[in-house]
């Protein structure tokens, strides 16, 4: 009987399967990654990384247009899955130079406004991709 009752319940539970979520655009098929990743109701997305406009120091006057890129492209990808930034639960920051935090910090707070912080975990890393330097990665709950 215990078997029974065993076997029946693992029969009704309900797998979390991966699926892509609605992204903004899509990603150049080369890129070996999807912008965004839905399992239940957790919206998994990608790093963004933040790029200072040519010709500006990514440490200096580009730093907080670097931060504004990438959380623009944060904010898109939740609009485009029906969600906003009161819906994220968890970021994680990579910053190329932790001098940099303070601005980050500056720039990152706007966003969630009005709406509770996430939880949140930052770490210097050398060489983020394209010479970014900083990349954000979030995690939403639709509920």
């Amino acid at each position: 009987m215990k078997r029974l009752l065993a076997t029946a319940l693992l029969l009704a539970a309900t797998p979390a399967f991966a699926q892509p979520a609605a992204a903004p655009q899509a990603l150049p098929a080369k890129l070996p990654f999807s912008p965004s990743i839905r399992v239940g109701d957790i919206l998994f997305m990608s790093g963004q990384i933040g790029q200072a406009p040519e010709g500006m120091d990514k440490h200096k006057e580009g730093f907080d247009a670097a931060v504004k890129s990438a959380m623009d492209s944060i904010g898109k990808i939740l609009v485009s899955n029906g969600l906003d930034f009161g819906h994220v639960v968890k970021c994680t920051v990579m910053l190329d130079d932790m001098a940099d935090w303070p601005r980050f910090n500056a720039a990152y707070l706007p966003y969630f406004e009005g709406k509770r912080l996430p939880t949140r975990s930052a770490f210097g890393a050398d060489g983020l991709a394209l010479g970014a330097p900083l990349e954000v990665e979030c995690i939403a709950a639709f509920k």
